[in-house]
């Protein structure tokens, strides 16, 4: 169980977010009423430079690759850069592992 109380707090958070929209069934683009973490949006502002990120990667993971750009074109982008980021989080805690030899 040591182990598990090693693994860094971004690592899962990243992973349980990518799991989450992966499992999340896409939306139409245009949809208006969806559930939103936006602060602007919850303050009624019409214009987020970030909204439609999560709905493009949603779609994205399900394979609709016009739809996620229809929804944000820094879809993709965001999608590589997660992941870029879950594989160096992965690499570090292996090389700690094989250095403490806690394997």
């Amino acid at each position: 169980m040591k182990w598990f109380t090693s693994i860094p707090v971004e690592f899962l958070f990243w992973v349980a977010a990518l799991i989450g929209l992966a499992i999340t069934e896409p939306e139409i683009h245009g949809h208006v009423h969806h559930f939103t973490l936006c602060p602007l949006a919850n303050l009624g502002m019409e214009w987020c430079p970030g909204c439609g990120i999560g709905r493009s990667i949603t779609q994205l993971l399900h394979g609709n690759i016009e739809a996620s750009l229809a929804h944000h074109w820094f879809g993709i982008p965001a999608l590589l850069i997660i992941f870029c980021r879950v594989w160096t989080l992965l690499r570090m805690q292996l090389r700690s592992y094989k250095y403490y030899k806690i394997i």
